[in-house]
């Protein structure tokens, strides 16, 4: 099987189920965002030094796929008998529960916190941004046209998550949260 098709040489691409639509579109822009998420983790797991995180990563990557997949199935095209898997409340769930034993092992926060420290922290928060962007195109294309609610929220505690697991690669690497200092 060739990689290249020839098939979006004229800017389009086609959707799960047939569907043609331009490159350009907010459906595209917010999957592919969602790509970038999982290869900005792909980087971060390169750095990681805990081993829960790397395992956390290497789930959440996983489920990237699916995210990605769901957002290019429309709906309306369920009626095909595809067998796309969808972002459902269990991986909501999942990720809240990964954030609330990880903020077990750290101290509340009680200020807000530069991004960085160790490599694989700040790596994490770049993919945390990545996240969050990704989130604010899915709500841009939930304007438009119906989707999954569930990635919407998905997204929204997978940020939480890389924010939590930041601070715990912090830990490991025995290097301190930084602390945002007001300016004068």
């Amino acid at each position: 099987m060739k990689i290249y098709t020839k098939t979006g040489d004229k800017g389009e691409t086609g959707l799960f189920g047939g569907k043609r639509i331009q490159k350009s579109s907010i459906r595209i822009s917010a999957y592919g965002t969602v790509d970038e998420l999982n290869a900005a983790l792909g980087l971060s797991i390169c750095y990681v030094q805990n081993q829960k995180v790397k395992s956390v990563l290497q789930r959440l990557q996983h489920q990237l796929f699916v995210v990605g997949a769901d957002l290019a199935t429309p709906l309306e095209t369920e009626s095909k008998n595809l067998s796309i898997p969808r972002v459902s409340a269990e991986e909501i769930t999942e990720s809240e529960a990964a954030i609330d034993s990880f903020e077990k092992e750290l101290e509340p926060l009680r200020y807000f916190i530069l991004p960085g420290g160790s490599k694989a922290a700040a790596q994490l928060h770049v993919a945390r941004t990545i996240c969050r962007r990704a989130e604010r195109e899915v709500v841009l294309l939930a304007q438009q046209e119906e989707i999954n609610q569930n990635i919407v929220i998905l997204l929204n505690r997978i940020s939480d998550l890389l924010f939590v697991l930041s601070r715990i690669e912090n830990k490991t690497s025995g290097i301190p949260d930084q602390k945002w200092e007001k300016p004068i």
